[in-house]
């Protein structure tokens, strides 16, 4: 009895063993899938913007659509250009095309905001898309309310 007793107390002690190394190297491979990339600092765009999606407001006043919004980035650093083209086709096509640079050497990682207002005249069927540096992504358009003008725009914020 007193060996059988010993046995299961090195194979007990061998599976704790084995557990606790186990779980070590799951939360190791975790906690590295979870690191977010690091931004680089120099003078190379972002990818995308941090919520893969742009909110604007719309204006469409006397042949002119006004796009106003806020885009959130990595950091105060960051600076946003935005700027609409219009291709000639049938309907027209209005691009807005974000592009963003960062040439700082260091700079804190907060999510900061910037605004933007771009304006192209087009008729009122054009279809409407947008690029961040160059690769297409989302753009919800909320339709501005009729008297609204896009120097009004406003940000309300939740708190």
């Amino acid at each position: 009895m007193h060996h059988r007793t010993i046995w299961l107390f090195v194979v007990l002690f061998a599976a704790i063993v084995i557990g606790m190394f186990t779980y070590a190297y799951l939360e190791r491979k975790e906690r590295t899938a979870q690191v977010a990339p690091v931004i680089n600092s120099s003078s190379t765009p972002l990818s995308t913007p941090l919520d893969q999606r742009v909110n604007a407001k719309h204006y469409y006043i006397d042949g002119t659509h006004s796009f106003a919004g806020i885009v959130s980035l990595p950091t105060p650093c960051d600076l946003l250009e935005a700027t609409a083209r219009v291709a000639e086709s049938f309907p027209e096509q209005i691009i807005i095309d974000f592009t963003t640079t960062n040439n700082s050497e260091s700079c804190i990682q907060v999510v900061s905001e910037q605004r933007f207002l771009v304006s192209a005249q087009a008729s009122s069927e054009a279809r409407i898309s947008a690029t961040w540096n160059g690769q297409p992504i989302e753009l919800n358009l909320t339709p501005a309310a009729p008297g609204e003008r896009p120097e009004d725009f406003e940000v309300f914020v939740k708190g």
